[in-house]
């Protein structure tokens, strides 16, 4: 009995000291992803994976050694329990446990999972059984199947891609085009002057100048003004007056239409 006892304190110190250990290498990395995961690079990402899988690995032997008695077989009772503050449980918790109480021990003690987990492996295992040998052979090699051909697809995609990477990318394009465009658009090179036959600038043959127009409307209107009664004078010298008024303004026709029609042969000198 007092040798059972020494060995499974063994196990313990062992156990307690790769969970150690494991906690440590946990709070290591995720330090880091929380304070420098603006240095954080991949490899070293992959090393802390490494490290944890070895540690979890360590500890599996260590649990699967054959001088390592069956935990699941130990019974821990609470002796104790109490609301009050416990400081010697806090340190040793590292003060994740303030207190021993009815509140706390089933979830710290408890040796089987949740009851909604339960009644779930529960039901999985009834389904399990139910199934034949002969079908459960079949859905396992179609599941098999399943895999192969997805695993040959991903090997085919993957030599299809280092293949097209060895392979010089095929060109796309015509320079000599690509040159010949560039230098049109920034220096004209290759453009020509033409213009359509209809359209002629200002003061061009074929189009009439403005003077032309300007000069047939103003013998026109002194056409008009000489053919007029005299009681058209004095309207007419009004608008020779407010005319002249504004300065800056080009001088129209009907200023000479005025003048042209108080020279009247019979005015009295």
């Amino acid at each position: 009995m007092r040798r059972e006892e020494k060995q499974l304190e063994a196990s313990l110190d062992a156990l307690l000291s790769q969970v150690a250990d494991l906690k440590n290498s946990l709070g290591s990395f995720i330090y880091k992803l929380e304070n420098e995961y603006d240095r954080l690079t991949w490899p070293s990402v992959l090393d802390s994976f490494a490290l944890l899988s070895g540690q979890l690995n360590t500890l599996n032997k260590v649990l699967k050694h054959e001088k390592t008695p069956l935990f699941r077989n130990q019974v821990i009772i609470p002796l104790v329990l109490s609301p009050d503050r416990d400081e010697d449980l806090m340190r040793q918790t590292e003060g994740r446990v303030p207190v021993f109480s009815h509140e706390v021990v089933p979830d710290h003690l408890r040796t089987k999972p949740d009851p909604e987990v339960e009644e779930q492996e529960k039901q999985l295992t009834t389904d399990a059984a139910r199934i034949g040998a002969d079908a459960a052979q079949k859905q396992i090699q179609s599941l098999n199947k399943m895999c192969s051909n997805l695993l040959e697809k991903i090997s085919k995609e993957e030599r299809e891609s280092e293949s097209g990477g060895l392979r010089p990318n095929k060109q796309t394009f015509n320079p000599a085009d690509t040159n010949a465009l560039v230098a049109a658009v920034a220096f004209g090179k290759g453009l020509s002057n033409w213009r359509p036959s209809g359209s002629s600038g200002p003061g061009q043959p074929g189009q009439p100048g403005a003077g032309t127009i300007l000069a047939g409307t103003s013998g026109l209107q002194q056409v008009q003004m000489a053919g007029a009664p005299s009681q058209q004078q004095p309207m007419l010298s009004g608008v020779q007056m407010a005319q002249a008024g504004q300065p800056g303004k080009m001088p129209s026709g009907i200023k000479t239409n005025i003048k042209s029609a108080s020279m009247h042969p019979y005015q009295r000198s």
